[in-house]
């Protein structure tokens, strides 16, 4: 998976459209600085997690799980009824945590046109050599 792996972080441009939408959160370390954050789109009235990161150094600390449920909570505040995301589901730290966390695998009859559209345009982007899933999580 070194094409994901060596994939370019989002331009700062795009950043600041999620900072600008207060759909980004960010956890730092004891020196204030940076090692996870999360970003939000909201696709078909959910919120979507688009990214969940955490640097390796800071991992298995409860970084990620806190971003999650901030957003979960900041959903639940503007009235959303759930969490989506779209993951590998191979990879022990993407799909098997998010079902430790609360969410669930949807089908594909399942799936909003928000999120079916997010799965072609990963095709297009060759995302699709490694299986992946939409997740989903009620609030």
């Amino acid at each position: 998976m070194t094409k994901v792996a060596d994939d370019e972080p989002f331009p700062i441009d795009v950043l600041a459209g999620y900072q600008r939408a207060g759909r980004a959160w960010v956890k730092t370390d004891a020196g204030d600085r940076p090692v996870a954050y999360l970003l939000a789109d909201v696709i078909d009235g959910n919120l979507h997690l688009e990214q969940v990161s955490v640097h390796p150094a800071s991992a298995r600390r409860g970084m990620g799980r806190s971003l999650i449920d901030h957003a979960a909570a900041y959903a639940t505040a503007e009235g959303l009824p759930a969490l989506t995301l779209i993951t590998f589901t191979r990879v022990p730290w993407n799909a098997p945590y998010y079902e430790r966390c609360g969410f669930w695998s949807l089908d594909d009859a399942e799936l909003t046109p928000g999120l079916r559209d997010l799965r072609r345009r990963e095709r297009a982007l060759g995302l699709d050599r490694w299986p992946r899933v939409c997740m989903r999580r009620d609030l």
